[in-house]
């Protein structure tokens, strides 16, 4: 016997979820479904996935590719062409794991960590460590301490390529003075001069105490707490591969001395890193911040600030774990109003239609499913958010005209090519439920054949928003 579709069955399904092909998914008790799932994100599916290390060690042969690139290519085409099976086997096993997850509420809080503490294919010291960051930084820890996530992330080697902390250098550290003296023999200019402040700034601004409490009238950090950090986190590089390159910490760059932050002297060494991380973990402008992005990703664009409130509160309660903040989100009224407000990305789109749509092979080529559904050209590149800050979670950002004729167009096709294999009519019905207006029914009932019924109801906002 099928379980009871209600309207906290379909929200659970496509809010909090990735979309169902059926509501009988969802057990007739929603929240408990969506408290079950809380925990570490499941194991990615895939082929040709790399571990850390394994990707570090394929790095390795960067220099010697781009010394000697093949016949016709430059340095940079070769080593494009050297990660890009690398790279696809990573978008491919994102998008594959949250097609066929049983556990949608834990992958949806991976993809939403993942896009928190952002590290991208945009920029290429990153070549073949974005899906490793994912899958060793991020998937484990998105049901844990919070501070366990910051550190992971803040130290997986992806991060510290990505916002160049391997670039930064203590101003007094070994490695500097070395290299001043061997400029001075060569009546040089140094190369290696000093700090690097990128990481720091957007550990600060983007994944803990966040922008807007810097701006404030009594701000959580300056900029001499940006410099200070910077110099904490001087030394965090990545190891050679013939040693072990997860292995981060080279004491020759660190700056020497303590340091002063946030009102706080930290001890020289690598120690004080973690010791940072541990007090912006609990800082009550981090839990303010965590707690308005979790409510604005999964209630609106403009969270209820009561919301915001109580998952902060329930944020330092607790310790800074993240599983308790969970289940306050899921318990919260503000979460089950019945209109959908937020718009699905292009990712969250595809993928939710591939859901929808059972895996219905003709749409979905496991093989060369970052380029063939159709993601980027709908604006998003998987794996390749533009800024560290990640991609946009308002719908402002995502409904330009040109954006929504491609999102018109792309469904248009889609249902074209599944031809009359599917009665939009059952699967609006058995997919949204009580989601579905009244006019979006007339609408999808009214379709002059099946492909028209199926865009339609691709296009229906109570589909494209959740």
């Amino acid at each position: 016997m099928s379980n009871p579709v209600t309207l906290q069955s379909a929200i659970a399904a496509n809010r909090f979820g990735l979309g169902e092909a059926s509501l009988d998914a969802v057990p007739g008790d929603a929240r408990a479904w969506l408290e079950a799932q809380i925990g570490p994100a499941d194991a990615p599916l895939g082929d040709g996935l790399l571990s850390t290390r394994d990707a570090l060690e394929h790095s390795a042969a960067e220099r010697q590719i781009a010394k000697n690139p093949p016949p016709g290519m430059s340095a940079a085409q070769a080593l494009g062409a050297y990660y890009r099976e690398i790279n696809l086997a990573d978008a491919r096993s994102r998008l594959l794991t949250a097609m066929r997850s049983t556990r949608p509420f834990a992958e949806r809080l991976q993809w939403f960590w993942a896009n928190h503490f952002t590290v991208s294919l945009a920029k290429g010291t990153t070549r073949g460590l974005v899906g490793a960051f994912e899958r060793d930084a991020i998937r484990p820890n998105i049901a844990g301490s919070f501070e366990a996530l910051l550190t992971a992330s803040t130290t997986h080697p992806a991060m510290l390529r990505y916002l160049d902390n391997v670039q930064s250098a203590g101003p007094h550290s070994r490695i500097v003075a070395r290299a001043a003296r061997f400029a001075a023999r060569r009546d040089e200019t140094p190369r290696l001069t000093g700090l690097n402040e990128n990481l720091a700034r957007e550990v600060l601004e983007l994944h803990t105490l966040g922008a807007d409490s810097a701006r404030s009238a009594t701000p959580s950090y300056t900029q001499a707490d940006v410099t200070a950090f910077a110099r904490v986190l001087t030394g965090w590089r990545v190891g050679p591969a013939e040693t072990d390159p997860t292995k981060n910490f080279d004491p020759a760059w660190h700056e020497p001395g303590p340091k002063t932050l946030l009102g706080t002297t930290y001890p020289e060494g690598p120690e004080a890193l973690h010791r940072v991380l541990h007090d912006l973990a609990h800082h009550p402008a981090t839990a303010h911040f965590i707690a308005t992005k979790l409510a604005r990703h999964f209630v609106a664009d403009d969270p209820p600030p009561a919301l915001v409130e109580r998952l902060a509160g329930t944020y330092l309660r607790h310790d800074a774990q993240l599983a308790p903040v969970y289940r306050e989100l899921i318990a919260s009224r503000e979460a089950w109003q019945p209109h959908p407000v937020k718009l699905k990305t292009p990712e969250e789109f595809v993928v939710s239609s591939v859901r929808m749509l059972g895996l219905n092979p003709r749409l979905f080529d496991p093989r060369d499913a970052a380029r063939g559904l159709g993601i980027v050209t709908l604006g998003q590149r998987i794996l390749a958010a533009p800024s560290p800050a990640g991609w946009s979670d308002r719908a402002d950002d995502w409904l330009g005209p040109d954006a929504v004729w491609k999102r018109v167009e792309w469904s248009t096709h889609t249902a074209q090519r599944l031809g009359s294999s599917v009665d939009a009519r059952v699967l609006a019905a058995s997919s949204l439920g009580p989601l579905l207006s009244p006019e979006t029914t007339t609408q999808i009932e009214r379709a002059a054949d099946a492909p028209q019924a199926l865009a339609l109801l691709l296009m229906a906002p109570e589909f494209q928003r959740r």
